[in-house]
């Protein structure tokens, strides 16, 4: 059991299950190290402040520590799994499918390409990473960052080669197949959820919800407003002339046609910091137009699943899928839809806090490494943070110094005729931040 009055002894107890995993003594050594220098509270987290701020002469050994590409950190990832899923793990935690980008200035570091970058808004030279994140509430663990190629990469083994990327790598995916590959990653480590959630980004791919579907999954993803449906009731029938395949008794339409002569009510899906957090819905059920092409590349029915519409009062429209069941209530298709934000808080704190931006390294295992102990670090500052939320009904409180937490003794228990004039006990405190 850890002792939170001496966080340095903290983090290496609670580091245990991953040095075990680790091989050699050396490894043991600068693995502490490394997270210690994240955690610590110096703005810039790349090598030499972090070396710096260790009071270490030089950062030659915590390079050769998160580049060498001689050790598998794979078992590493797996310890993060399952600590991930002791913390936020069960049939009520979201699995959220996300990217996020980190913007660059030069042409050699892995995978930078011109492409979308949501910190910035706009298209612009960056590293683009497929992120994984298991929560709960409004607690987020991140459990998997992989590099997405951009094709321009795939094309140009040499390039490749001088990153560092593995042969079996350079094939080119997509983002959704890098998804899909990592969720298989985290079931095989046994990570429990009970729903897995995904913007527009991914959810616009017919074949990113299949893979869903086909792993017997539920989800809730964005869509365009354009994606065609049918109506739930659709029928195919015998075309006219000698035609013999079956065809749908009528045409696909566009989700935001189909939607627009619904009822939209206003639904309230959690208190944000300046208030309430609200918007219009409309729901329907539907047949999602993803199944084979059958004419001027129109598709035929796939499955039966949710159509949902926001309104939001900015006057911005959202639309969604879900393959929640049919008896689903609106305040739940909104409320899974909506768990998706902890991911984008996650990523703000992962690339400010902790380093993930800040990271000057250009191969393929020093990106990865780095970011593996980003993650490391974030779940153990969220073991601190349940922690403290389990301490406070006992009056005790974590002290935050430098990015690490230690206890304050609680207070002396007051007698019990002063116990009962103060009433009733107050509702336990929501969640800190991180």
């Amino acid at each position: 059991m850890t002792d939170p009055a001496d966080p340095v002894r903290d983090l290496e107890v609670w580091l245990g299950p991953f040095l075990a995993v680790m091989g050699r003594k050396s490894r043991r050594t600068w693995a502490p190290l490394y997270l210690r220098g994240l955690l610590g509270s110096g703005e810039r987290k790349s090598l030499q402040p972090m070396a710096a701020s260790l009071g270490l002469p030089g950062h030659d050994q915590l390079q050769h520590f998160i580049a060498s590409p001689v050790w598998d950190d794979s078992p590493l990832w797996t310890e993060l799994a399952r600590k991930a899923d002791r913390l936020v793990g069960g049939g009520k935690a979201s699995l959220v499918i996300d990217d996020t980008a980190l913007p660059k200035k030069g042409c050699l570091s892995v995978g930078v390409a011109r492409q979308y970058c949501g910190q910035l808004g706009k298209k612009a030279n960056c590293q683009s990473l497929v992120s994984l994140t298991l929560a709960q509430g409004e607690v987020p663990v991140p459990v998997g960052l992989r590099l997405f190629l951009p094709e321009e990469w795939g094309a140009d083994p040499e390039r490749c080669a001088r990153a560092g990327v593995p042969e079996a790598m350079r094939a080119a995916r997509s983002k959704g197949e890098i998804a899909l590959a990592e969720l298989d990653r985290l079931r095989e480590s046994g990570v429990r959820f009970g729903i897995v959630l995904a913007d527009a980004g991914y959810g616009t791919s017919a074949a990113f919800r299949h893979g869903l579907d086909a792993r017997g999954l539920r989800w809730a993803v964005g869509i365009a407003k354009n994606q065609k449906v049918y109506d739930a009731h659709v029928q195919l029938v015998p075309p006219a002339g000698r035609a013999r395949k079956l065809v749908p008794d009528q045409e696909p339409r566009p989700a935001e046609e189909i939607l627009t002569a619904l009822t939209w009510r206003r639904v309230t899906w959690r208190q944000g910091t300046k208030g309430a957090l609200r918007a219009r819905f409309a729901v329907v059920r539907v047949r999602v137009g993803d199944g084979p092409v059958w004419g001027n590349n129109r598709h035929l029915p796939g499955g039966e699943a949710w159509l949902v519409g926001e309104w939001r009062s900015s006057g911005e429209r959202k639309y969604y899928l879900s393959n929640l069941p049919p008896r689903t209530s609106l305040r739940a298709l909104v409320g899974a839809i909506k768990a998706r934000w902890v991911c984008e808080q996650a990523h703000q704190q992962l690339k400010g806090e902790l380093g993930l931006g800040h990271f000057e390294g250009r191969s393929w295992t020093e990106l990865h490494r780095h970011a593996l102990m980003t993650c490391i670090a974030y779940a153990f500052l969220q073991h601190l943070r349940l922690a403290e939320h389990r301490r406070s009904d006992r009056g005790e409180k974590l002290v935050w110094s430098a990015g690490i937490a230690s206890r304050s003794k609680p207070a002396r228990r007051a007698p019990r005729r002063d116990r009962q004039a103060m009433g009733s006990p107050h509702p336990a405190p929501s969640m800190p931040t991180l």
